[in-house]
């Protein structure tokens, strides 16, 4: 009875409030590893609206290419893993993306010249290494509901720059704390 309690407890959190992610890319580098763990709020943007330069999780977008893991084959297999994923014994799917917010809802996004351009100006990223070049991408409107997102490892992300802006309604939640390795444990 006591592992059914902690189960049902496990599955109420993670789906709720709060749900470690794995890194399975380097697109977020240095900020985030390949094979880091984080812990995603689900609860941040209940209280606030995304913030530009928060790192946030996503399910996959329409236009991007996603490993859809788990999405076919047996019902009841299917049901099995996300209940194994939400209680934390199954390694989760890959279906979701971690990127950081670049531009809000009425902002104009823009590549050129080696920067990001915010309405036209310039945008300070102190998060990125030194010498790192944005490609070149045209102005991009985001309406009222629109996030564009992308990576801190700009040459090897897939981000808004390919798959267009994200629906802020496809954000799971804000990363807030790497979680693993323990050397590198701490808050985003």
């Amino acid at each position: 009875m006591l592992i059914l309690i902690a189960a049902v407890i496990a599955f109420v959190i993670k789906t709720f409030v709060a749900q470690a992610f794995f890194i399975p890319s380097g697109s977020m580098i240095p900020q985030l590893e390949i094979n880091d763990r984080v812990v995603v709020s689900k609860l941040a943007y209940r209280l606030h609206a995304p913030r530009r330069g928060d790192i946030v999780v996503f399910d996959c977008p329409p236009l991007a290419t996603c490993p859809i893991v788990g999405k076919g084959g047996n019902p009841v297999a299917r049901v099995l893993r996300f209940v194994g994923e939400k209680v934390g014994i199954v390694q989760p799917s890959t279906d979701e993306f971690i990127k950081r917010v670049i531009g809000l809802p009425g902002e104009t996004v823009e590549g050129r010249a080696g920067k990001v351009f915010v309405d036209g100006h310039p945008l300070d990223e102190p998060y990125l290494k030194p010498g790192v070049v944005t490609s070149d991408f045209p102005p991009v409107h985001l309406g009222s509901d629109l996030l564009f997102l992308m990576g801190d490892n700009r040459p090897n992300s897939s981000d808004s720059r390919s798959f267009g802006p994200v629906e802020r309604r496809r954000v799971v939640g804000e990363a807030t704390t790497r979680a693993w390795p323990p050397p590198r444990a701490g808050f985003l």
